[in-house]
């Protein structure tokens, strides 16, 4: 579960790019109301859930929240259409009509509930607090006078600002993508971040200079696909999404997808804006 928050208001679509993930068609704001096309906006920062893969020489957006979109457009009868955004475009595309449904990871917040709708919750996880190996920071009182990153938009910068509240001396520095935030620690130029335990297992894994310590979580948690207000997919989506519940494909994707390795810089430089 990415446990991330949108900033809403006055907000643009950052970094849109399209990327067909599964066949093609047209964009959202075109599409008639017999289109065989789905338009999913996903954060692709953000490993395993949406991340790209360079391998080979080609550059595409894969992943946990990937594969189950292209696993339920299958079964609704579309083509999928992948296309992304900073993380804190993802609700204001949506509002404007930009794509069908977003996924990234996103928790369900009553904050975002306002502004969008949300299918049942897919997958749940944890905040971890992660440091050099040796830092010690094991819970959050450890983080007093220290230098704290966090994703800009996310569910863990609303969570550390809490934390802030209580813990004297936090500095909080954000950062809009993941390995940003990784390599800030790495060069000491801060202590620590608070990211989801799912995406800072890989980096670990890929930087064996880096620790984490899971912590309690400060508010909501799960991750949900949201759509636009009142949209009809809503339901569909959720009776796709109990299927692979009860089938156990939802427990082999995330085995598959939250036991592997990936890459330690998943988030490549963006492709010029179409």
């Amino acid at each position: 579960m990415k446990r991330r928050k949108v900033l809403l208001g006055g907000l643009g679509f950052a970094s849109l790019l399209t990327t067909v993930a599964c066949g093609g068609g047209q964009s959202a704001n075109n599409q008639g109301a017999d289109s065989k096309t789905l338009t999913m906006l996903t954060s692709p920062d953000y490993p395993p859930y949406g991340f790209y893969e360079t391998s080979g020489g080609g550059r595409k957006i894969v992943g946990f929240d990937i594969d189950i979109a292209n696993y339920i457009a299958k079964e609704l009868g579309y083509q999928l259409r992948v296309q992304e955004s900073d993380f804190n475009g993802l609700i204001p595309a949506l509002q404007a009509n930009r794509a069908d449904f977003v996924m990234a990871g996103m928790t369900p917040t009553d904050e975002r509930k306002k502004n969008v709708d949300f299918s049942n919750i897919y997958f749940q996880a944890q905040n971890t607090i992660v440091a050099l190996k040796g830092s010690n920071l094991v819970k959050a009182e450890n983080l007093a006078g220290k230098r704290v990153g966090v994703q800009l938009g996310s569910i863990q910068e609303g969570d550390l600002k809490k934390i802030a509240e209580k813990v004297q001396g936090i500095q909080v520095k954000t950062l809009n993508r993941v390995p940003e935030i990784i390599q800030e620690i790495k060069a000491k130029r801060i202590d620590a971040a608070i990211i989801e335990d799912t995406v800072v297992r890989g980096f670990t894994q890929a930087n064996p200079d880096l620790e984490y310590n899971v912590i309690p979580s400060e508010g909501p948690s799960g991750s949900a696909i949201a759509f636009p207000k009142g949209s009809q997919r809503v339901a569909q989506f959720n009776q796709v999404l109990d299927k692979m519940k009860a089938s156990g494909e939802l427990d082999r994707l995330a085995k598959q997808w939250f036991s592997a390795s990936v890459p330690a810089s998943p988030a490549a430089s963006p492709s010029p804006t179409k």
